[in-house]
């Protein structure tokens, strides 16, 4: 059976491995791909190194009351840079900020970069998912992300 708190999603982009790996590590690009359909993103700080990392403000384009927010309207990302293999791969611990703990605690995202045939096998892995963060939410935001990322680097 698989794990309930590991999230896996991947999109062929038509894009070489080394222009997505910089869309990763660049703070004007993260921000206009990270945000999922809804949202938008602003980042409050980004250090491209690993030990270094980002913060995301993420801004739902329509008030939400859901639990776990810091404000109505507003996530608020921080991540570390855990391992960067140039054109390969990038691992990050992300936590969202949240006084809820179905919210709280710290993520595991890999994205694996894998070179086929006219571009690239982008797969995205978010490990130890907070459980107040829904499957098919989780699911659908990594799948806008990974269609804006195309959208940006092809």
């Amino acid at each position: 059976m698989a794990d309930p708190r590991t999230r896996t999603a991947s999109r062929t982009i038509i894009a070489s491995p080394r222009a997505i790996f910089r869309a990763f590590l660049d703070a004007e690009a993260v921000a206009s791909w990270r945000a999922p359909k809804g949202m938008t993103a602003k980042i409050l700080a980004f250090d491209p190194r690993v030990g270094g990392g980002y913060r995301m403000a993420l801004v739902y384009s329509e008030t939400d009351h859901s639990r776990g927010k810091p404000t109505t309207d507003t996530d608020i990302v921080v991540a570390r840079f855990i391992e960067l293999i140039p054109n390969e791969k990038i691992v990050e611990a992300v936590e969202f900020k949240s006084d809820d703990p179905a919210f709280a605690g710290t993520m595991t995202m890999t994205a694996v970069l894998t070179p086929i045939a006219n571009g690239t096998k982008v797969t995205l892995t978010a490990e130890n998912v907070p459980p107040g963060i829904s499957d098919v939410d989780h699911r659908m935001g990594m799948d806008s992300s990974l269609k804006n990322l195309a959208n940006l680097v092809e």
